[in-house]
Order: structure tokens, then sequence, then C-alpha cells
């Protein structure tokens, strides 16, 4: 497949950490210290056990949480806040059930002042590019859970963003539908080449779609482990090459889940003294 000239930038992620403090008054630390760099136009994809703070740092990137200490970077210019040049998909969809489509996806582009003309126009070409253009005027509420997401992803894409942050956007789907979007996303990202960080629980849509796969510990939430996955896409996961990678990353998974599992018994033993 051809793919276009590199739109992403680089991101930095710099000694960063993010502690809360709950209800009763403890602090909890959910993240960090965590350091990686990702190259402009890479698709990083980071896995591991639930509670770990994968999107806690998700939500950092994107502007809607500070960290504690340690900073993020976007072409070497910190993240203060939210920004259409950091496109956000969540699992939920996230779409305005009071809007058609095409308004949906023209949200963004209105944020960005873009006439009425030229904002259906993108939003036409980018819903024909998750070939949803047929459904432009439908309601949000006649839509299949997979539509859905297309819309989302369409809307992601539409303001050309440097950086797609992708917090399990094909969990609630069901596996050929899950399937058929990851290609789907993987088609559009090879013609755009946006910067992609993508969170998922699933190491098999990890190793389809990943440049590099990070593990996070269980937490607070650290780099445990990286593979660079150099398979030629579209890939084959059943190769052994590719069973094989699955299996590392299971087993360092499982060993994460473990860890987790005992602080929380331990966490629990304590309360009950």
């Amino acid at each position: 497949m051809m793919t276009a000239t590199n739109t992403g930038k680089p991101l930095r992620i710099a000694g960063l950490t993010k502690t809360y403090e709950t209800r009763s008054g403890e602090t909890v630390e959910a993240l960090g210290p965590v350091s990686v760099d990702v190259e402009a136009g890479e698709f990083l994809v980071i896995v591991g056990p639930t509670g770990c703070g994968k999107s806690t740092l998700l939500q950092v990137l994107a502007g809607f949480l500070k960290p504690t200490a340690g900073a993020a970077l976007v072409g070497g210019q910190p993240i203060t806040g939210p920004s259409v040049d950091r496109s956000m998909v969540f699992q939920s969809y996230a779409l305005f059930p009071w809007l058609s489509v095409l308004e949906n996806v023209e949200f963004g582009l209105a944020r960005k002042e873009i006439p009425p003309r030229r904002r259906r126009e993108l939003a036409l070409h980018h819903l024909r590019l998750v070939g949803l253009h047929d459904f432009a005027n439908k309601s949000i509420d006649e839509l299949s859970g997979g539509m859905k997401q297309r819309v989302a992803i369409a809307r992601a894409f539409a303001v050309e963003p440097s950086i797609m942050l992708m917090d399990e956007p094909f969990g609630a789907l069901d596996a050929l539908t899950r399937r058929f979007l990851q290609r789907e996303l993987l088609r559009i990202w090879q013609e755009q080449r946006r910067t992609v960080v993508f969170i998922t629980h699933s190491v098999i849509e990890a190793i389809f779609l990943a440049d590099r796969i990070l593990v996070m510990s269980s937490r607070p939430g650290r780099i445990k482990a990286e593979w660079r996955v150099d398979a030629p896409r579209p890939r084959d996961v059943t190769s052994e090459e590719l069973r094989g990678l699955e299996r590392e990353i299971y087993a360092l998974l499982d060993e994460e889940l473990a860890k987790s599992f005992d602080i929380e018994l331990s966490a629990g033993a304590s309360a009950g003294e």
C-alpha cells in the first residue's frame, strides 16, 4: 500500500507521575515515573493490567489531567490542556445523540473555525474513508455500535490532528466488527501517518496494529518492557513468530497481574486489622 507523507508529531513523556488523594485523605500513586519517546507517525500500543494507569496516562496526554510531576511534550511544546491537535477516541463513542452523523464529524472542525462549506467537504471526505458517506444525515441512534465507532474515528481524523489518542476504542465491539475496524484504522493511518497512542487489553490487537508495544507494570504504572514489531502488514497473528511474541507478552502480563492482586489483597488485609 502507498503511504502518505508523515503528518504526525513526535511525543515525549519525561518522568511523568500522577498521584490522587482519596476521599479518606490517602494518597494513591497511579502512575510513574514514565518516560517514553514516541516518533512522529509511530503507531504505539500500550497494554497492561487493569488499574495500572494506562487511561490516566492517556488523559494526561489529552490534556484532561495535569501530571503530579514530569511533563509531556508534543513537537517540543508542553501539553497544558486539551487541543484539537490531539484527538481522542473513547471506548464509549462519545458522540452527540442530538446531532446527525455529519454534524458529529463537523463538530471539531467548527472549533477550528473552518467555514461551513469546507467543514461539510472535510466531514463527507472522512465519512467516505470509514464507509459511512451514505449515512451522513442519519441520527446516531440509528447506527450499530461498530458504525458509531467509525463515526468517532472519522471525527477524530477530520480535524487533522498530529496525535491520535485511542482508549480501548474497539473493546465493546463483537469480534468480527473489531477485526474489521482494526483493518480500517490501519488503512487510514497508513494513508495519513498520524502519531497514534493506542491502549488495549488485547495482546492480539496490539500485535496486529503496533509498530511498538509497551507493557506497563501494576500500579503505580511504569514501563515494564517494550517490543518493536517489524512483521510486515497486514500481519498474520497466527504465524509462529507472532504467536511467540504473544506468549512473551502474556507471561509478563500474568506476572504483573499477580502483583496487582497481591497489592489489593494486602491492602484489604490491612484495612481489616
